[in-house]
């Protein structure tokens, strides 16, 4: 590990880096959705949940997350839906666990409109820098589930590629790419937008972007055994393994991060402990140059930053490049948008 002490505060400008760096995916972090929105900036929706102003979790839905060891809805979700069909199957006249699943799916949808930014806030200026950014990439991986991409990419649908145009759509390894120029976007972690069926099979929920957050909580009350929210809600890099793992679409995704090569631009991603799966994933993929953003809070934190990530790839024969996030696109602060009191 190189010693902190030998990293300088120096941060290169993006314009001047991708200029000479170009990159041919893009790895989104929270911060890129922070940037745009504070409300974003929470460790656990989970916990979020628990003190939601409006129906949040009962101590009979926690017991159910801490009888299943998980903090992800989505586990929680397909295990009552399971349990469910299981007690009809052997005619156990319980409703209870339909009961928690549409409670529990209740408190997820109450807590995720609480803290995303409404589409009326939604600056045109801002959706044109998301749109504009992500369609020079060929290779887009979102690694939040808010709905800021989804609603960028809907701005001009034909540049871009989410792999579920197609009701027959299947996730293998180099498939929907072919000779397109699109550019492919790729939820890594799952997406607001993004359902999974009785099956495991993912789609896509198409509304207008208007009506998206609005259709994401539509979606999730009606009264039926229905598709279970395909995204990772958690810090926990045990239940993201365990999503990615019993989902065709987060397993592609995955495995196109795992093998994208030459050189990648990572914004608003810390890589922290919770990202094991993706630290993985960089590591093992062909790579030559990573190009990092840092905010510069201060030149200590600069610093410890460029001291972390290189620790993470010490063993591997990769250039890293680190610039500063308030040059990019994404991190411009005049497309903040001032939270709500």
């Amino acid at each position: 590990m190189t010693p902190f002490q030998e990293f300088d505060a120096e941060l290169e400008d993006w314009n001047t880096l991708s200029a000479s760096t170009p990159c041919s995916g893009l790895l989104l972090g929270n911060g890129a959705s922070m940037a745009v929105w504070h409300d974003f900036y929470y460790d656990s929706l989970f916990e979020k949940a628990k003190s939601v102003t409006e129906k949040p979790l009962s101590q009979t839905e926690l017991s159910v997350f801490e009888a299943l060891g998980t903090r992800n809805f989505e586990h929680v979700l397909s295990a009552l839906k399971t349990a469910s069909k299981v007690n009809k199957a052997l005619a156990i006249n319980s409703a209870s666990p339909r009961k928690r699943y549409y409670a529990i799916k209740e408190a997820l949808i109450n807590c995720t409109q609480d803290v995303h930014i409404p589409w009326r806030l939604m600056q045109p200026a801002t959706l044109s820098c998301w749109q504009q950014e992500l369609a020079r990439y060929a290779t887009v991986y979102c690694s939040n589930y808010d709905l800021l991409t989804p609603w960028a990419v809907m701005q001009a649908p034909k540049q871009f590629n989410d792999l579920f145009d197609s009701p027959q759509a299947t996730f293998e390894l180099d498939s929907a790419q072919g000779k397109s120029k699109a550019t492919r976007v790729l939820y890594l972690h799952g997406a607001m937008h993004l359902v999974k069926n009785q099956e495991g099979k993912a789609r896509k929920i198409n509304a207008n972007p208007a009506t998206l957050l609005s259709s994401f909580a539509v979606n999730h009350s009606i009264s039926a055994l229905d598709d279970v929210p395909l995204f990772v809600s958690e810090s926990s890099a045990d239940d993201k393994r365990k999503s990615i793992r019993y989902s065709d679409y987060l397993s592609f995704c995955h495995a196109q991060l795992m093998n994208h090569k030459d050189t990648l631009c990572i914004f608003g991603h810390s890589l922290s402990e919770q990202d094991q799966h993706l630290i993985t994933a960089l590591r093992q993929a062909p790579l030559k140059t990573l190009c990092i953003s840092i905010y510069p809070r201060s030149e200590a934190f600069i610093r410890f930053q460029k001291n972390h990530y290189s620790a993470l790839f010490a063993d591997k024969k990769l250039t890293l490049r680190f610039y500063n996030a308030k040059t990019h696109p994404l991190g411009d602060s005049r497309h903040s948008v001032p939270v709500e009191v």
